[in-house]
């Protein structure tokens, strides 16, 4: 079988690899989940370990006409299972209406369109296993108070547990990236909501990290209104607050201003 030309438009790096691929699907915890998704096939080097799982479902989306062509002719009968779009357009309650598991070969360019895409469905994705950029990985499990935490490393960690698992060098893709990658994982955790208004937290959250050199009371100073004496952590820059403390502040603005989401 003709190997598929990797599309440079798509963000493509075929990983090569089948011991690093059997190490990414082992990483799976099946906690909680008897189905998964994954992201991107490709040529199927993960795929041919998910479909050795007994009594998991798998379903598989691919944008590449030219890759669903593939995995048709490598396994045949996954044609039902291979949703041929695109995953920032995917409905993915439309796939599974009970919790999931997604796995997958992010592609670099859109990895954080799809971290915000798994944080709109977090009540149904139970876990994820996926290999990024390694700064991406670094930045989502990265703890307050380091240079690499921000709007995802908040956003993420107040609904999973996140975990960088290994590293993976450029030589095991075709074509080989310029950067280093990283497999990674995310459980979510026990926080069925925030005890604040979560579209308030989420707007808290980017507006302070959209100016991370300011100070708190500078950064959200149009949503403080009259009452920021009120107010704890004005004098921090954000990356200085865990979740709980986002949580807190987000509920302080909440109750100083009358604002919701």
């Amino acid at each position: 079988m003709d190997p598929l030309k990797p599309k440079k438009r798509l963000g493509q790096h075929f990983l090569t690899d089948r011991n690093i691929a059997a190490k990414i699907v082992s990483s799976l915890t099946f906690k909680g989940y008897d189905s998964i998704l994954e992201i991107g096939p490709g040529m199927g080097i993960l795929s041919s370990y998910l479909l050795d799982i007994k009594k998991v479902q798998v379903k598989f989306v691919e944008i590449d006409p030219s890759s669903v062509e593939f995995l048709s002719m490598k396994f045949p009968g996954i044609e039902k299972a291979v949703i041929k779009a695109d995953i920032l357009e995917t409905d993915l309650r439309a796939i599974f209406d009970r919790p999931f598991a997604i796995i997958g070969n992010l592609p670099y360019n859109i990895s954080s369109q799809i971290f915000f895409r798994i944080l709109e469905n977090r009540d149904i994705v139970r876990e994820v296993v996926c290999m990024v950029q390694k700064e991406v990985s670094a930045r989502i499990t990265s703890p307050p108070g380091s240079k690499e935490y921000g709007i995802l490393s908040v956003l993420l960690q107040a609904f999973f547990i996140t975990e960088n698992l290994f590293n993976v060098s450029p030589g095991v893709f075709r074509p080989p990236p310029k950067v280093t990658s990283s497999v990674m994982r995310l459980m979510r955790n026990s926080r069925a909501s925030l005890e604040c208004d979560e579209q308030l937290f989420f707007k808290v959250v980017k507006k302070a990290f959209n100016q991370r050199r300011k100070i708190m009371r500078n950064s959200l100073r149009s949503m403080l209104g009259e009452n920021e004496h009120a107010i704890s952590f004005l004098q921090k820059r954000p990356e200085q607050l865990g979740v709980d403390e986002f949580i807190k502040l987000t509920l302080e603005i909440q109750t100083a201003t009358g604002s919701g989401g």
